[in-house]
């Protein structure tokens, strides 16, 4: 497949690396790469990223695109999000084609959550 005009890499800012690298890979199975004491790279089986030590956030309210990870079992993420140090920022809510909730994560920036039911 061609890969041209396509996004192929995200990154975050990270105020606590080691919080932020824990929640994902408990949560949501993400692997990890650090490369040294201020930037790790994830992979979540499709997309790659990274997350940088900063003591800035992404938030949509403040005009952050919003990241959504699917998850075909909505319930069962929202819990994972909450066990694992997330905090829920909207509810579980309907939307034409589906349900998502936003969250944030331990170092502070926003995603969501969907699925297709």
């Amino acid at each position: 497949m061609d890969q041209t005009n396509r996004i192929c890499y995200v990154e975050f800012h990270a105020i606590d690396l080691e919080k932020t690298r824990a929640f994902f890979e408990k949560t949501f199975g993400w692997s990890f790469t650090d490369y040294g004491p201020d930037y790790t790279s994830f992979v979540d089986g499709q997309m790659a990223g990274g997350f940088a030590r900063s003591d800035k956030r992404a938030l949509a309210a403040k005009g952050s695109a919003l990241v959504v990870i699917f998850h075909p079992r909505l319930e069962e993420a929202l819990a994972s999000v909450v066990e694992h140090g997330g905090r829920v920022t909207q509810e579980i809510f309907s939307y034409p084609g589906g349900r998502r909730f936003h969250f944030t994560e331990p170092s502070g920036n926003e995603l969501s959550v969907c699925s297709d039911h």
